[in-house]
Order: structure tokens, then sequence, then C-alpha cells
């Protein structure tokens, strides 16, 4: 039995700073990505704020209610610890080993 071709999945990497500067266009990114399969690239973030990790939130939800996959992968440390500062455990964002 063949399995089927797997879908692509785009591939957005994040910026360094995921400020309030960062909040539009990151949103309107990921809103023109909406329903396809997507990988968010976290290593180089320095820098997270709570904007964004709105934002990030928010399409983690939507991309699970319509069925598709977001995965943010390969965090900086930077990034997993503004997810501690901001109140968040890793695990709510990241997957498996992601959470370091």
């Amino acid at each position: 039995m063949s399995k089927a071709p797997a879908i692509p999945s785009r591939r957005l990497e994040l910026s360094e700073t995921l400020d309030l500067r960062a909040a539009a266009p990151l949103a309107a990114h990921l809103l023109a990505l909406r329903g396809e399969d997507v990988i968010l690239d976290a290593s180089a973030v320095q820098r997270l704020g709570g904007q964004c990790l709105q934002i990030l939130l928010s399409a983690k939800a939507t991309w699970e209610l319509d069925g598709a996959a977001l995965h943010v992968v390969d965090p900086s440390p930077d990034f997993v610890e503004g997810l501690r500062l901001l109140g968040i455990q890793p695990e709510q964002l990241l997957e498996g080993e992601h959470t370091r």
C-alpha cells in the first residue's frame, strides 16, 4: 500500500525581535498562510514580546481548529525564556524535544 505524498509545509523564519513593531507583519504573514501546514523557525529570536506571543498562541489555536499543522521549531534559548517570562509553559507552544 503506497502512501499519499506528503504535503510540504510552508516555513517562516521568525524575526530576531518579536516586539510591538513586529506584531502586525507577523499577523499578516500568518493570515496569508492560513489553511496551510506551517513551520515557524524560532532559532533567531532574541526577544519575545507579549503582542507577538498572543499572535502565536492564537495562530496555534486557529490552525488546530482548521485541521492544519502549525509547528514552532528550533526555539532559541531566548525564545524559550521569553515564553517563561510571559507566563507560558514552553510545551503550550512547542512540541516534544523542542521544549529545552
